[in-house]
């Protein structure tokens, strides 16, 4: 097996890396804040002191970090990804991050002989501890299928897109496509029970027809107890949501769904529910129809 690193142990990331101890890989990790490390120590990973030592330790790092600039510092900084990379190593960037400068990125390591990899994950939490993440993947067809053995120990569902900056391209697209979803959750729920209907047989009687959806099953119950655990931070999907404006910006199209959804988590964040779920956006169904939120 390879050598893994992984660069970032925030929700996401740690449980990613605790799948790859599991998988056997001989790994290695680093954090900014260098506690979050030591349960992977105590699991047998190896911690690196900075994203330089990383990359000098290991044959690939695996790159799961907040936005674009946090990623180009890890990869370029003073000791960064790059000062330590070797010719032939790869690096597997599960960050969600504009495509074009995943691109940009991609060609800065290609000059140091350093392969590139965006893969962009989806499935929250819950899918990163059980490795059962969707995986959107771009890249050169050689590093994808070298990619792939560390890609199947964190997810089930991994689709090559395309070239370098189509998977980031793809979770724009997933982000976008939740958005909607989260409202249109939010919003039956609340008309459900401003009309003094029984909720949970709502939810009961939609989960087998064409309402039927991940955030129906998986976080109606939050939206109807108005408590919003962490899963996915409002504050990251609203970063999402800026790459997506963006792109649809570039490409010409039009995203007024987004653009709500993106106005509501502007709302939440500035009341301090960043750090909420992403079902949060309830928060603005509820108060806006005269509900506690």
């Amino acid at each position: 097996m390879e050598r893994v690193g992984v660069a970032g142990l925030g929700t996401m990331g740690a449980a990613m890396a605790a799948n790859l101890l599991r998988a056997g890989f001989p790994l290695t990790v680093w954090n900014r804040t260098a506690e979050r490390a030591e349960p992977l120590r105590a699991a047998g990973a190896a911690v690196a002191a900075t994203p330089r030592d990383l990359a000098a330790a290991t044959d690939i790092v695996v790159t799961c970090l907040s936005d674009t600039p946090d990623v180009e510092a890890v990869l370029f900084g003073p000791d960064g990804i790059l000062a330590g990379g070797r010719q032939g190593s790869l690096v597997i960037d599960c960050s969600t991050i504009s495509p074009s400068a995943t691109r940009g990125f991609a060609a800065r390591l290609a000059e140091r002989g350093i392969g590139f990899v965006d893969a962009p994950v989806s499935g929250g939490s819950e899918g990163a501890q059980k490795g059962t993440l969707t995986i959107m993947v771009g890249g050169e067809t050689a590093a994808v299928e070298r990619a792939q053995p560390i890609l199947a120990a964190i997810g089930t569902t991994i689709t090559h897109m395309g070239p370098i900056g189509s998977g980031q391209a793809t979770k724009a697209v997933n982000q976008v496509i939740i958005s909607g979803t989260y409202l249109g959750v939010a919003e039956g729920l609340v008309l459900a029970m401003q009309a003094g209907l029984d909720v949970q047989k709502v939810v009961s009687a939609l989960s087998g027809g064409a309402a039927q959806s991940w955030v129906l099953a998986n976080r109606s119950g939050r939206m109807l107890e108005n408590d919003y655990p962490l899963g996915f931070k409002v504050s990251l999907h609203r970063k999402d949501l800026g790459i997506a404006l963006e792109l649809a910006r570039e490409v010409g199209a039009a995203l007024p769904v987004t653009g709500l959804t993106a106005e509501i988590e502007n709302g939440l964040v500035r009341r301090g529910h960043g750090a909420d779920d992403i079902s949060a956006v309830a928060r603005a169904i509820r108060g806006w129809s005269g509900l506690p939120d």
